[in-house]
């Protein structure tokens, strides 16, 4: 193969990724970008924050035993879960000589429960935020769990390999390769003088 139709070849293979993986990642892009404005404008895009409160009581049978490893945390987790409805992923499970502590986590959500340990009686402070906050967690991966986690890894791979196929295929294209790297370059030095005046 000649070295003109291997050049040829790469740069449509180059092109062709770059075209089809820039429209997959489309929607990504779209999403972290409106994201990004609401995460760095939260005073005029945020959601108001809302709180709920509830009081109950469960087996103290789950929750008595002097010997811990004995507490019936399953037990406790799937009531809260289905009796008051509770969401999100358990992220902490407390327990004191006195009191149990059990937190669920979620984008855009939080609750709480505090039981008594002797009777069983509890209280849950619940909090939700509004769309725009569920949003902001998604972009920070705060709260998602393991999936989600994955799949930001997955998008900032796929934008990495959109960004270096662009970056590519400027070099196969000769009458526009000087005037590409330069406008590179000079992004490359305007995000540098920001970062050096505004932000250091």
């Amino acid at each position: 193969m000649s070295k003109l139709v291997w050049k040829r070849k790469t740069a449509m293979l180059v092109r062709w990724l770059h075209i089809y993986l820039s429209m997959v990642s489309f929607a990504i892009v779209f999403f972290f970008a409106v994201t990004g404005l609401t995460l760095n404008h939260a005073d005029k895009f945020g959601d108001e924050v809302h709180t709920a409160q509830q009081k109950g009581r469960l087996n103290p049978a789950w929750t008595k035993d002097p010997d811990t490893t004995k507490i019936a945390r399953l037990d406790i987790v799937e009531y809260l879960r289905n009796t008051c409805h509770l969401k999100g992923t358990l992220s902490d499970f407390r327990i004191d000589p006195d009191q149990i502590g059990v937190s669920f986590k979620g984008p855009g959500y939080a609750a709480d429960a505090f039981i008594d340990r002797g009777t069983g009686a509890f209280d849950i402070m619940e909090t939700t935020a509004g769309f725009v906050g569920v949003i902001n967690d998604l972009h920070k991966g705060r709260d998602t769990g393991h999936t989600w986690s994955l799949f930001i890894d997955i998008c900032a791979l796929l934008l990495v390999v959109v960004s270096l196929t662009g970056f590519l295929l400027i070099l196969f294209l000769k009458k526009k390769r000087l005037s590409g790297l330069a406008v590179a370059v000079c992004g490359l030095f305007v995000a540098w003088l920001v970062y050096r005046i505004w932000v250091k």
